[in-house]
């Protein structure tokens, strides 16, 4: 059976509409990828904002620790030496007070850098995650559709 003058009008609407729907569907993802790049950058940020503020929090300790252990070092340190003259003589007290006090400096600085490194890498890892999801999810689904 020949095709008519309708038929062949109809095949070309129905190609014309599929270049259309086409060109709809690149548009939209264009625009889906743009704004889901922005959310991406706003998660980063926020991630960054959040590590930040706890860096911030963990070096303000560091200085209130510091304030209030040097108050009460001088008093603790002119305490025990005058204690420890009483037994051994002055040099010797001062010597001993002041490699206990290092021991303890030692063990706090340890303790700060545990709490610093909890702050690090300062690299926004769920928006990272998330992004990489997304990738994988759109070459699969860019792949079934070749298919």
């Amino acid at each position: 059976m020949a095709e008519g003058p309708m038929q062949a009008q109809q095949g070309a609407d129905s190609q014309a509409s599929d270049d259309r729907a086409l060109a709809d569907l690149m548009r939209d993802l264009s625009q889906q990828s743009t704004a889901l790049i922005r959310q991406e950058i706003e998660l980063a940020k926020a991630e960054l904002r959040q590590k930040g503020k706890a860096a911030g929090v963990g070096a303000g300790m560091f200085g209130a620790a510091g304030l209030i252990a040097l108050f009460g070092v001088g008093a603790l340190t002119a305490c025990l030496i005058l204690a420890l003259a009483t037994a051994v003589n002055g040099w010797l007290a001062a010597l001993i007070v002041a490699v206990v006090y290092l021991a303890v400096a030692g063990v706090a600085a340890l303790l700060g850098k545990g709490k610093v490194q909890e702050a690090t890498p300062p690299a926004p890892e769920q928006a990272i995650e998330s992004a990489k999801e997304d990738v994988r999810w759109t070459k699969q689904r860019a792949q079934a559709a070749r298919q």
